[in-house]
């Protein structure tokens, strides 16, 4: 009985961690729709980076949200990686895990790790300018502000180095991301093979684009 509450827990707890992930991944595909316009309109993306930071819905409720998935996210990566180093046999720690599995599959936790790191540069960098320029300075709107801060931003090689080898990491952490969590949620059907080439395609393109903008702006500042 106990053992069988413990394995519905620890299915819950997947779920949970794979609802907020396919959440994560949605916002990063919108974040990403938003930042390369930076790369082709100036204005385009000042418009829609002013309406993203002054929107109240998107302010005070998707902002929050975002902000409560994120640490869910991370924390359970945490949680589940402690459970099954637990229930994990000893013996199998003699065994070539390289044989079921991939070495970055079976360390999710350090790639994560890494990317959470990079988050933390990530609001330093935008999230907490932001807040500062919104609500402590209280500057008045200025909507064409948004593409000189993040032209600004990559002129550092060392810091676009770091953006890019994040993104890189970023990439092979959704590699496995993606289609563990749509398996998670129970998407073991006939579509399953063209979502898990969607899951490389996005795996792959997204974060390819996140380099290609903090590159361009880095050699076109």
């Amino acid at each position: 009985m106990a053992q069988s509450a413990l394995l519905k827990s620890s299915i819950a707890k997947k779920v949970a961690m794979a609802l907020s992930g396919i959440f994560l991944m949605l916002f990063l595909a919108q974040h990403f729709f938003i930042n390369i316009t930076s790369v082709f309109s100036p204005d385009t993306f000042n418009l829609l980076s002013h309406f993203m930071g002054n929107n109240p819905l998107v302010q005070y409720v998707i902002q929050p949200i975002l902000i409560v998935g994120v640490i869910f996210h991370f924390i359970m990566g945490f949680v589940l990686d402690y459970i099954n180093r637990k229930a994990r046999p000893i013996a199998y720690v003699k065994n070539n895990g390289g044989a079921n599995s991939s070495w970055f599959s079976r360390n999710m936790i350090l790639s994560g790790s890494v990317i959470l790191a990079f988050l933390g540069l990530h609001f330093y960098d935008f999230w907490v300018p932001e807040m500062v320029y919104k609500y402590v300075e209280v500057n008045p709107l200025d909507s064409t502000r948004y593409f000189h801060e993040l032209a600004e931003k990559f002129e550092s090689p060392v810091r676009t180095a770091i953006y890019c080898v994040s993104f890189v990491l970023l990439s092979l952490h959704l590699l496995h991301g993606f289609n563990s969590s749509m398996q998670s949620v129970g998407f073991n059907n006939k579509y399953s093979k063209a979502l898990h080439k969607l899951g490389y395609a996005y795996a792959i393109v997204i974060p390819v684009g996140f380099i290609f903008i903090a590159l361009f702006h880095h050699f076109n500042h």
